[in-house]
């Protein structure tokens, strides 16, 4: 969730003071979710974007939204990124597969996705996924936020051969974008709890509720800004004359905690040969302490062995935690090199 959208101070004390005695983290809510994903399988549900359908790709790009997202808020990004990539090699047809990670968007209806919720178990979806469709694997792994750490863990486990031999790097995925997640522990001395207050706050609410635009005037008046409550108010869908979330709450929850306990600084210590990692930190995010900011620098800098990957570390400016909404430009601009290179090479 984007650092950038803030509640106001007063928010805390006046959810707390609505709810004494109550966690959301023990909250378990029974509403079922239904999916009309127009592509699913045992897996997860997703989107394709590519230029020309009727070719056969050339290469292919997983993106993973972050927490309480889901694939089509990266739907006009991706766009811009295929059409920016087929401008400069015309020869090359890249798809886009946009995921709803478990527990999100129209994942969310998708039965067989067990506990537990953590990262681990989403990057495995993404192997039965290439697996249950018969698919290559991925040229290109991309993720924000929470969708950054899935990544990582995707990388991590093919690495150690987790999904069979043939997803073992580098035979496959060749590249590795985190956009602006701290690939460490997410420590909450380091946050002002934001979106602790968001999962409470939704957790507080009945899983019925009356329209979206009751949904986002809630979120406004308990002090919430109005970019956040409308992002929010996206995440709805209709059922019969009420809406009701696109995502798993308590499974949410769970995928929040794990997304913070998890560390995957090894990896980026010791990453697998021929896999780049690039990290995007983004100019105005408040993710980052000075500490992690000072090790990825120095791990970027390292002497390229041939026995091992690298490391890439790319300052995306004028952006918060939003990078695809902030500087769209930018982070093309940071990307579409990259991409090709790792086609051509």
């Amino acid at each position: 969730m984007a650092a950038s959208l803030r509640a106001s101070s007063s928010v805390r004390s006046r959810i707390l003071s609505s709810s004494s005695g109550w966690s959301p983290w023990r909250l378990l809510l029974s509403s079922s979710v239904h999916s009309d994903a127009p592509h699913q399988t045992e897996t997860l549900a997703f989107d394709e974007i590519q230029l020309s359908p009727e070719k056969s790709p050339t290469a292919t790009a997983f993106v993973l939204h972050g927490l309480l997202g889901s694939g089509r808020n990266w739907r006009s990004f991706s766009r811009a990124l295929a059409s920016e990539l087929h401008n400069r090699a015309p020869s090359e047809e890249w798809r886009m597969v946009l995921v709803d990670l478990r527990n999100h968007g129209k994942s969310a209806g998708i039965k067989g996705l067990n506990p537990p919720h953590d990262m681990s178990s989403a990057a495995r979806d993404l192997a039965d996924l290439v697996q249950a469709r018969g698919w290559p694997w991925p040229d290109v792994v991309v993720g924000h936020s929470m969708g950054g750490k899935v990544a990582l863990d995707f990388a991590q486990s093919c690495s150690r051969g987790v999904y069979g031999e043939s997803a073992a790097l580098p035979k496959q995925v060749e590249q590795l974008w985190v956009l602006d997640s701290v690939p460490g522990n997410v420590k909450t001395d380091n946050s002002d709890g934001e979106v602790e207050q968001v999962l409470q706050t939704l957790a507080s609410l009945p899983p019925l509720l009356p329209s979206r635009k009751w949904v986002v005037d809630h979120m406004l008046s308990l002090g919430f800004s109005k970019s956040l409550s409308e992002w929010i108010g996206s995440n709805l869908k209709k059922d019969n004359e009420h809406v009701t979330w696109a995502f798993d709450l308590q499974a949410a929850i769970d995928m929040f905690n794990s997304y913070r306990e998890m560390d995957y600084w090894a990896l980026l210590e010791h990453p697998p040969k021929d896999l780049e990692i690039a990290i995007v930190q983004a100019e105005r995010s408040d993710r980052w302490v000075p500490d992690d900011v000072q090790r990825l620098k120095a791990l970027s800098r390292r002497e390229c062995k041939p026995d091992a990957g690298k490391v890439s570390l790319h300052v995306l400016p004028n952006s918060g935690h939003w990078v695809h909404v902030d500087n769209p430009k930018g982070l093309l601009e940071i990307m579409v090199p990259n991409f090709l290179s790792a086609v051509q090479n």
